[in-house]
């Protein structure tokens, strides 16, 4: 088996081509800068260095060009990790060189908006099938050396696969992506802005060291149970799949080896406390199964004392709304729900004396 990787860059020379290599199988980059193809060619490997007590791997044995002398003919198929703004470049390039006596399958792996349909419409033949994943992994580089995260798979869209089966156990087909992304922001993203809220109102800008709080743990560690037991109950999820998603993000979030502020983290406020979004999107599933959503509710709060760097829009917001307004057109609360009262109330009580 020989898999093409578009995107020689961290996620893909630290993520994708381990999970490929695990897998067994070949591996050809393809990347426009020439200085990197040039670097990977004559080194020929590079080490990954895990931020957890895994040994490095080294990577050998794969091939590196750019576009004019690329080739994917007996690719079985392709993973693209351009960043989402590059899409378009993939698509037009990727198109001059399939064919039309065979079917193409490629998986992107951005964090970017619907970047399947973008590169598929870019390439525009119905020979190519286009899925998605979300990325997961985190990835640094030294050289063409990398330090990654031992995250073990690349979850990606079965429904957009036509039945393809990648054969790499690190590349994970979803049925039903939305629901996965779903779950993804109620899960991780959640908790992300638990330690970044809270830890912002208990005076943290290392991320790490918020996240390594005890009260903040013992707060996130309650969240994580709670979505856990709804997310199953709600979605159909096995509990030990469940709990192995929250503490892959949980050894994420704790890793002192991973670099990272409570300010990048809590950015934006505007959009993370919206209806729907990773905040009172979970807070209203567990509050309509009959759970309490106390930790969220606490991370609500935060969240409407947060400050930081750049925020104008949010202390506009704040500004023009006020914190009722806020609540109501942007959290989609009612002043007579239950959860409006426990979070203004929270609001109150944090501002007054803090957590």
């Amino acid at each position: 088996m020989k898999v093409t990787i578009i995107g020689a860059g961290k996620t893909g020379r630290g993520f994708l081509a381990r999970l490929i290599k695990e897998g067994g199988a070949k591996i050809s980059f393809i990347d426009k800068d020439d200085e990197l193809v040039k670097s990977l060619n004559e080194a020929g490997k590079y080490r990954i260095r895990f931020f957890s007590d895994r040994e490095d791997m080294e990577i050998s044995g794969y091939t590196a060009s750019t576009w004019e002398n690329a080739d994917i003919s007996d690719s079985d198929f392709i993973l693209v990790s351009v960043g989402g703004g590059n899409l378009e470049d993939v698509g037009h390039s990727l198109r001059g060189l399939m064919t039309k006596d065979r079917v193409y399958t490629v998986i992107t792996a951005e964090n970017s908006s619907d970047p399947a349909k973008k590169l598929s419409e870019t390439i525009g033949l119905d020979n190519a099938r286009v899925s998605e994943s979300t990325v997961f992994c985190t990835t640094t580089d030294s050289g063409l050396d990398i330090s990654s995260e031992n995250y073990p798979y690349l979850q990606c869209n079965a429904d957009l696969l036509g039945g393809f089966d990648p054969g790499v156990s690190g590349i994970r087909p979803i049925a039903g992506f939305g629901d996965f992304l779903k779950r993804k922001l109620y899960t991780y993203n959640a908790a992300s802005c638990v330690i970044a809220y809270i830890g912002y109102v208990k005076g943290y800008s290392d991320y790490a060291d918020a996240a390594n709080d005890m009260e903040i743990l013992t707060l996130l560690d309650k969240n994580y149970d709670v979505t856990d037991k709804v997310l199953c109950e709600v979605f159909g999820y096995s509990w030990a799949d469940q709990v192995e998603f929250s503490m892959l993000s949980r050894e994420k979030f704790t890793s002192r080896a991973i670099k990272d502020t409570v300010a990048r983290n809590g950015r934006d406020p505007l959009r993370k406390l919206a209806s729907g979004e990773r905040i009172m999107g979970p807070m209203r599933l567990i509050y309509s199964c009959g759970k309490n959503p106390d930790v969220l509710i606490k991370t609500a709060a935060c969240a409407l004392l947060y400050k930081g760097e750049g925020e104008d829009k949010w202390e506009e917001a704040k500004k023009k709304l006020g914190i009722p307004g806020i609540m109501s057109s942007v959290m989609g609360l009612s002043p007579d729900e239950d959860l409006y009262k426990r979070i203004l109330a929270e609001y109150e009580r944090i501002k007054k004396y803090g957590l």
